[in-house]
């Protein structure tokens, strides 16, 4: 009895020791985590420093601080990449429920900048945090891995290509659309004076709005290398079978046809009535529309997109409907009807720039047609200069674009010397001949 007794004692002794030395631990993790975070926020980084080590030794799921503030420790106090490294991995395994895309994306670019990684290994992580959560996602680490997912797929497997860019696509222009409706909310008013807050907000989208636009450039950069009708064709013949009731494969195939102008392949109209079929909606009509034309149903077209037009409630969406119905008409050579489809789109998204830089590119594709000496084929340049330069100032997604189109532009506006010659005086009003019947100003300088 004696010995149970003592036994009974030196566990409930041990257990005690256990738990005053646990205790003691949490305490000291406490304490050296406030100091740490007052030493941080006052900027005192050698002290924060010390504690922070402790933190990442004893300390290591007490707070996701420790590798919010830490990384700002490894990377641009101390500048140490293996330091930096260890940060990100702790934060991964202690806390792999805190923004893990972000995370995982800010990790792949502090390896790749630092090059602590392979291509291979750094693709392993971007991937990880795009399957989590895409939009969480650096700009640049969307198309580094779209670019390695292109890498690795375009010629066994495109459709993975093409459903990936699919996917960053779709995520990129609700990232977009959200932007545009926050900037038409904050600059609708053009007499109201903005907040602080307001102009930080208006910058901040502005700035986010241009990187998404780079990235989706670049993205159709590296698609259109593959995306080509002689591909599309045959690998959309080859899985329609399998797919000829699922909706977002029928959009994403006929919307690929139709951005890269394969239209005219009668698997373009057996792709829209199917995805009319599986999902009776806005744009479904609206790619049917194109069909109806093309066989000569010009009455059926119309109402087909009247349709497609009334059944959706977004301002911004209709826009983008109005641009497409643009393109359909510049298709058919019906440049003034694109062009007034084009304004229409623009009443309803007075930040659509993509319709403004649509315009440009039909008054470019007019010069020859719109002026018989040099000086009035020049000026057709002019206005699709204006044009392009109210795409780049109305909407910053497409800024980077629009100013490759103005650079061009401004080279062939005519010269001082063919000004002269033309007998028209600088800084006059000029109307341009032809459908474009545009009024502008000839150039001063």
């Amino acid at each position: 009895m004696k010995k149970i007794t003592f036994l009974l004692a030196v566990s409930l002794m041990i257990i005690s020791v256990k738990t005053n030395a646990q205790e003691n631990s949490e305490r000291e993790c406490t304490i050296k985590y406030n100091l740490f975070k007052g030493d941080f926020k006052s900027k005192k980084y050698d002290d924060a420093y010390t504690n922070w080590i402790y933190l990442m030794d004893n300390c290591q799921d007490l707070s996701v601080n420790i590798y919010k503030y830490g990384a700002t420790l490894a990377e641009d106090v101390k500048k140490n990449p293996e330091l930096a490294k260890r940060v990100y991995e702790q934060r991964l395994k202690f806390y792999p429920k805190d923004n893990p895309a972000k995370v995982h994306s800010d990790y792949a670019s502090y390896l790749l900048a630092n090059k602590l990684a392979t291509d291979d290994e750094i693709f392993s992580i971007l991937e990880k945090g795009y399957k989590i959560d895409p939009t969480k996602m650096g700009v640049k680490n969307l198309y580094i891995y779209f670019q390695g997912v292109t890498d690795r797929n375009k010629d066994t497997n495109p459709q993975r290509v093409f459903d990936t860019y699919d996917d960053v696509l779709e995520n990129v222009n609700k990232k977009l659309e959200g932007y545009a409706a926050n900037l038409k909310n904050l600059t609708a008013d053009s007499t109201k004076v903005l907040s602080k807050r307001e102009k930080s907000l208006v910058r901040a989208y502005s700035i986010n709005s241009k990187a998404l636009g780079t990235v989706e450039g670049g993205l159709d950069a590296i698609i259109s290398e593959i995306a080509t009708c002689e591909r599309l064709v045959p690998l959309y013949q080859r899985d329609f079978e399998s797919n000829k009731e699922n909706a977002q494969w029928l959009k994403r195939a006929v919307s690929r046809m139709f951005n890269k102008g394969c239209q005219t392949d009668p698997l373009f109209e057996k792709l829209a009535r199917a995805f009319a079929e599986a999902s009776p909606s806005p744009e479904a009509y609206a790619f049917l529309a194109n069909v109806l034309e093309d066989n000569g149903d010009t009455s059926g077209a119309n109402e087909m997109r009247q349709k497609s037009f009334d059944l959706e409630t977004d301002p911004l969406k209709k826009a983008k409907y109005k641009l497409k119905f643009a393109q359909a008409a510049k298709d058919r050579g019906q440049l003034s009807k694109a062009r007034s489809l084009a304004r229409e789109a623009i009443n309803y998204n007075p930040s659509f720039g993509k319709a403004y830089l649509f315009i440009a590119r039909l008054y470019q594709s007019s010069v020859n047609n719109c002026g018989t000496s040099e000086f009035e084929k020049r000026m057709v340049y002019v206005a699709a200069l204006n044009k392009a330069q109210k795409a780049a100032s109305v909407d910053p997604s497409i800024s980077g674009v629009a100013r490759k189109y103005i650079a061009s532009y401004r080279a062939n506006v005519p010269s001082k010397k063919v000004i002269f010659t033309a007998g028209v005086a600088p800084g006059s009003s000029y109307t341009i001949k032809c459908w474009i019947g545009e009024t502008v100003k000839v150039p001063s300088k």
